[in-house]
């Protein structure tokens, strides 16, 4: 049975990269791989994560889930996202650099490029964590408010009188605040 070397990349703003080489069996499943993942970067594991089968762009495509979120009512001619412990890596597999997308904790959005980077003769009987590069940042270091992800700019004005990018107060709908005091809805 032959092995699959992944390189994976955790993506940061820091200029420091972080990555991991993980040796795997290609027919482990994709729950087996992301807990191999989670564990080379010292994550605890226990966040909503979804694997994304992904080209030379790193666009996004086929999902593979941690839980099956399917409902019964899904539309039928969309293709449902694959649970990751029914996939099978070597499923997946349709380029010889093939490249996947893991997404964990999707407040936080830790996001992992993974390439194949070798083929082995002989698989391991778990996977192995076959070089580390880098220190992985703390899980509990990316904020879910980083002003990193929203930007200053993005906040909400603190001040009625501030006005936005495009010159005008925000909700300035021409009432005073005073207009509506004498209005009682079980009049009506």
């Amino acid at each position: 049975m032959p092995g699959l070397k992944f390189r994976v990349l955790l993506d940061s703003d820091k200029n420091e990269e972080v990555f991991r080489d993980i040796l795997i069996a290609n027919d482990a499943d994709f729950e087996t791989f992301y807990h191999a993942i989670i564990a080379a970067f010292g994550f605890h594991g226990d966040q909503m994560a979804s694997f994304y089968v992904s080209n030379e762009n790193w666009d996004k495509g086929h999902e593979l889930s941690l839980l099956d979120m399917s409902y019964d009512d899904d539309d039928a001619t969309d293709q449902p996202a694959t649970v990751m412990k029914q996939g099978l890596i070597q499923d997946f597999i349709t380029e010889p650099d093939q490249r996947f997308i893991l997404v964990y904790d999707f407040m936080r959005m830790w996001i992992f490029l993974i390439e194949l980077i070798a083929y082995e003769k002989e698989a391991p009987d778990s996977p192995i964590m076959a070089l580390a590069i880098g220190t992985a940042p703390l899980e509990s270091t990316r904020s879910m408010l980083d002003e990193n992800l929203f930007g200053p700019e993005n906040q909400i004005a603190d001040s009625e009188d501030e006005e936005d990018e495009f010159g005008f107060q925000d909700f300035d709908d021409d009432y005073a605040d005073d207009d509506l005091t004498d209005f009682n809805e079980y009049e009506y």
